[in-house]
Parts: C-alpha cells; sequence; structure tokens
C-alpha cells in the first residue's frame, strides 16, 4: 500500500452528541480545511482536488460526517478504496461517551436524536446508533471518550493525541492508558490489567504528593519485587501479543493500565509499556486519564 500524502484526510465522526461539531472546530483552528454534512460520494472528488491544490497554507482535510447522511455508512467502504486508489490516506478518529451522559447533553440542548421517531425514544436511538456504527469504529485511528471531558478538555486531548498520531505515521496504533478505578475503567479498552497488588505510595508521605512520571514513584513500584517480576511478565507477553493484533490487520489496539486513584502505580506502569512498544518499532500514544485528579 502506499503511503499517505503529505497532508492527511481525517474523518471525524462518531455518536451524536459525543463533540464532533467541537472536534471541527478544534481542526479548523488547527489548520485544518473543514467540512462538515459532506456526501460521502463527493468525498473522494474533493480529496482529489485538494490534492492538485497547493495546500501549503493548511495542514490538511478534516470532514465531519456522521448517521444524519444516510448514505454514509453504506457508501464509506467504497469511498476509502477509491480514495486509496489515488495514492492517499484516510484517518477516523471516532468520538464517544457513556450513554448516560449522552442522555443528560441531549436533554440539556433538548435536540432530537437524529434516530429518535415515534417508536423509538432517545435511549433506545443512543444505542441503535451505537450499535451501527460498531463497524466504524473498529477502524478508527483514534477513539475519545468525552464523558468527563470539557469542551476545553476535548480541544486539549484533541490537539495532543492528533500530535502524537500524526507523529507516530502509518500502522497499528496502539495506545496506552492509566486511569483510576474509583473514576472509571475505559470503556475502549482491547486489554485491561488491575495493577492494585503492587506497592501502593500513596501511603508514602514523601512519594504522595508526587506521580507515577517522577522517577522516585517509579522505582517504588517497579523495582520492587513484585514490579520487576510483573514488568518482566507483562513485556514478555505484550512483546508475543501486540505482533498478532498487528498481522491481524488492525488499525487500533488500546492498553489500559488501572490502580486504585490512577496517579502512581498505573501511571509508572504505563510510562514503561509506552517507552519499551515504542523501543520495540510500534506506533504509541499514551494517556493518562486520572492522574490530576
Amino acid at each position: 500500500m502506499e503511503h499517505g500524502p503529505a497532508f492527511p484526510i481525517v474523518i471525524l465522526t462518531g455518536l451524536s452528541g459525543a463533540g464532533k461539531s467541537t472536534a471541527l472546530r478544534v481542526f479548523e483552528d488547527m489548520g485544518f480545511f473543514c467540512v462538515d454534512g459532506l456526501p460521502v460520494g463527493m468525498v473522494p472528488k474533493l480529496a482529489s482536488l485538494y490534492k492538485g491544490q497547493d495546500h501549503r497554507n493548511t495542514r490538511g482535510l478534516a470532514l465531519g460526517m456522521d448517521i444524519r447522511q444516510h448514505d454514509f455508512l453504506d457508501d464509506w467502504n467504497a469511498a476509502a478504496d477509491e480514495i486509496t486508489s489515488q495514492g492517499l490516506r484516510t484517518q477516523i478518529v471516532f468520538l464517544e461517551a457513556e450513554t448516560g451522559e449522552l442522555l443528560r447533553r441531549y436533554h440539556e440542548t433538548r435536540r432530537p436524536h437524529p434516530l429518535e421517531q415515534e417508536d423509538m425514544g432517545l435511549e433506545q436511538a443512543l444505542a441503535e446508533e451505537r450499535r451501527i456504527l460498531s463497524p466504524l469504529r473498529s477502524q478508527a485511528s483514534l477513539v475519545i471518550d468525552t464523558t468527563t471531558y470539557s469542551i476545553h478538555d476535548l480541544r486539549r486531548a484533541l490537539q495532543e493525541k492528533w500530535a502524537n498520531l500524526a507523529e507516530n505515521g502509518q500502522g497499528m496504533r496502539v495506545h496506552v492508558i492509566s486511569f483510576g478505578f474509583k473514576y472509571a475503567s475505559p470503556k475502549e479498552a482491547d486489554l485491561m490489567f488491575d495493577l492494585r497488588f503492587l506497592p501502593n505510595p500513596f501511603f508514602d508521605e514523601r512519594l504522595k504528593p508526587l506521580t507515577g512520571r517522577d522517577r522516585d514513584v517509579a522505582d517504588y513500584v517497579l523495582q520492587s519485587p513484585q514490579g520487576q517480576s510483573f514488568s518482566v511478565k507483562l513485556l514478555d507477553f505484550l512483546q508475543y501479543l501486540v505482533p498478532l493484533y498487528a498481522q491481524e490487520g488492525r488499525y487500533r489496539l488500546t492498553i489500559a493500565l488501572g490502580c486504585t486513584g490512577g496517579r502512581h502505580r498505573s501511571v509508572a506502569t504505563a510510562e514503561m509499556v509506552s517507552k519499551e512498544l515504542k523501543r520495540a518499532g510500534y506506533a504509541v500514544t499514551l494517556e493518562h486519564r486520572h492522574v490530576d485528579r
């Protein structure tokens, strides 16, 4: 397969109410040429036209698409194949959120869901949309759960994650998340590890104010007998497993590492895993979801 062009073509999609409009504005602020609601059949034509233009003043195309475009899913695979045949490549950014939060947002805005009708209420419409879009979600280079994000949080997360994604280039992405079980476990995780058996720096007054990004905390967790043994076994497991996912043709693999508060043990381990996977040649992005709680 040919590598993509110097400019990316980003498809911003996901669940209604998860923040696509905000995301599109973020990409516009980052210097992308943005279009919302473009019929899928026109995407290859726009990409071809854009390819032939002087696009030094823009960083790429960002196209907002969702279930309101009735031909979206039916025509997407054909459009993606046509784009690929031009030597171009798309990257999908998929936004989602927990059902309870989406219900809250819809009740606040009082706007109807695109699938709502006389025999289908809002909660049913959200469940049906999640089911319909699941194949597209599996193709995404980046999945972002916006449940706990404010508009400013989403803007910051998109800027950081897109920068990492663009820097890491093509191929399967490995997204490593540290989190705290006391808040919420990431629903997007393909692999999840509970690290609450490791020594906890929280009970050391000197280490408690620090995070797993600090050397003293990382050493306390990972240089302990349990930490050393677990690190060897975990890395050996991932070195065996991750290539198998890549061979399967996956677009993205999400590895979640959790401890009680998401500040010490999970952060230190996520930093270590991210570093080792990058050293092994994988395109890795890292997110500390609850480190500042």
